[in-house]
């Protein structure tokens, strides 16, 4: 099968634009004090998606290995047809909930994806703070390649999916209408998820699609005006420590453990877990309640 187009790099152009538009439009009419931009921050958020390009492309190969293997093992194929094309996104979209929920309430998995939440502003750039470590985000995606989806098409879905949730990053854009959001992410619940007040945390995890946290008991309104960042922020625009933070405060709460149960429960657990009988914890590490 032929490479399809990588959709988020052709979108690079929109994206700059957008984000011009909304700087433009937060100078005009800027709201909240604290909304809006900062220019050390949104450098920060450009230098991880600079950054995030390259170390993906390097991921690419394992993925593209393991999903060939499997790719050629199962004796299923799903043709890609005008109505498969659709399902295909779905199911992608499904298991991108399933992705996104567990790096939340998996500290190691966290690790990787507590940078996307690291930014205390809310704006286009935000979208553009991605890990470098996505090594562990491919193979969530494992049983639709074991269904017969040519790799090459899944990576299209992922890379429409990942366009898609680029726009819902701003608060420049309140509220859509109402069938529109009961189905659809959207800014407004894209805000929740990324609050950090303890009502908030861990919501709202749908891609495209925000009637998986319907059906799977994560999906949050938004009511009042989210409070942006982790629980406990890292107070750093240097994008290695913005990469790397919570890879090291793991590996400090590894070195401090008492016992291999509880090195069990640093890497595996929850981000703010913490062993019942031992009150040292890495202070750098607590940058997130335990999952609700």
């Amino acid at each position: 099968m032929s490479s399809f187009p990588d959709v988020a790099v052709w979108s690079i152009p929109a994206f700059v634009l957008l984000t011009v538009v909304e700087i433009i439009s937060v100078r005009l009419h800027p709201g909240e004090e604290d909304a809006g931009y900062e220019v050390k921050d949104a450098a920060t958020s450009v230098s991880m998606g600079l950054g995030s390009l390259f170390f993906s492309f390097l991921w690419k190969f394992q993925d593209v290995a393991v999903y060939s293997v499997v790719y050629e093992l199962t004796p299923l194929r799903v043709p890609l047809l005008w109505w498969t094309f659709p399902l295909m996104l779905i199911a992608q979209d499904f298991l991108g909930y399933w992705s996104h929920r567990s790096h939340h309430v998996i500290r190691i998995l966290w690790a990787c994806h507590v940078v996307h939440h690291s930014s205390r502003k809310f704006n286009l750039t935000t979208a553009l703070r991605q890990p470098w470590m996505t090594f562990t985000v491919g193979f969530f995606f494992l049983p639709m390649v074991a269904a017969g989806v040519h790799p090459v098409v899944l990576a299209f879905c992922s890379s429409v999916n990942l366009v898609y949730q680029f726009w819902i990053h701003t608060e420049r854009i309140d509220k859509m209408p109402r069938w529109f959001e009961f189905v659809f992410n959207t800014p407004s619940h894209h805000r929740v998820h990324h609050a950090s007040q303890g009502s908030y945390l861990d919501r709202n995890f749908g891609g495209v699609l925000i009637v998986w946290d319907r059906l799977f008991g994560t999906f949050v309104a938004e009511t009042e005006r989210p409070v942006y960042g982790l629980t406990k922020n890292i107070r750093t625009y240097n994008p290695l420590k913005v990469a790397s933070h919570e890879y090291v405060a793991i590996a400090k709460d590894i070195k401090m453990a008492g016992s291999w149960s509880e090195r069990a429960g640093r890497v595996f657990r929850g981000p703010g877990w913490r062993p019942q009988d031992r009150t040292s914890v890495s202070v750098a590490s607590v940058t997130k309640e335990p999952a609700a």
